[in-house]
């Protein structure tokens, strides 16, 4: 997956609850550079996301699959809000992907630092 088009998920999620805090704006350029694109290429994304044909573009490899969770569920929590928008957008981009309940779950323990025999 092009790390364009994964940016473009990001902001798509960042702006489904109809607004960008600050914190998920620093989140959004600071992953805009880990993953060497420019802010020009921000702004694509945001445009996107804000355009009629926003919508995602879901990886096909497990691996990247995770990685698109992983950085949806950091995104969702940056403004420390989960909106209902936000968490019907998250269920359907894992159900598309076919990512069982037991892996989400673990992926969700993952980032919230528990081990997995809690």
């Amino acid at each position: 997956m092009q790390h364009l088009d994964h940016l473009k998920n990001l902001v798509i999620m960042a702006s489904a609850d109809g607004a960008l805090s600050e914190r998920e704006i620093a989140l959004l350029v600071d992953r805009c550079s880990e993953m060497g694109l420019e802010e020009a290429d921000l702004g694509k994304a945001v445009a996107f996301a804000l355009s009629e044909e926003a919508s995602l573009k879901l990886p096909k490899e497990k691996g990247e699959q995770l990685a698109m969770l992983s950085d949806l569920m950091k995104i969702m929590a940056a403004d420390g809000k989960l909106s209902e928008v936000e968490k019907r957008l998250f269920a359907l981009a894992a159900a598309k992907m076919h990512i069982e309940k037991d892996e989400l779950e673990k992926l969700i323990d993952r980032l919230v630092g528990k081990s997995a025999n809690n």
